[in-house]
């Protein structure tokens, strides 16, 4: 892949609609996120952190402000995920603290695990 084509990769992605949301800002790049007040550092391989901002029976997604996810090397941030498995958003509700866990597949992420924070 070259530096140009990788550049354009890079731009379509931040542009996505799987790359971040802010349910109550519209969506905008990662770089726009504030790191502040957005949760604690998990270490790789626990769970992460966050609060559901939106949950969306319809179209199984869910809108999660998390803190940094280091297992997929992101920073933290308000993002939709799919789920994958409905069944996970009878779990919680707008406005729980949660802990969950993300993947990437098939080109997007996805929540495979989540529970109400104790």
């Amino acid at each position: 892949m070259t530096k140009f084509s990788a550049a354009i990769f890079a731009v379509a992605f931040a542009a996505s609609p799987l790359a971040c949301a802010d349910s109550n800002q519209g969506k905008k790049a990662h770089g726009a996120h504030s790191s502040a007040g957005q949760g604690t550092s998990a270490p790789s391989g626990a769970m992460a952190e966050g609060e559901v901002r939106r949950v969306d029976k319809d179209a199984k997604k869910i809108t999660i402000k998390h803190g940094p996810l280091e297992k997929l090397d992101m920073p933290a941030m308000t993002m939709v995920f799919q789920v994958k498995d409905p069944a996970l958003l009878d779990k919680v509700k707008v406005g729980d603290k949660v802990k969950f866990d993300a993947e990437k597949i098939a080109g997007g992420y996805a929540v495979t695990k989540i529970e109400p924070r104790q």
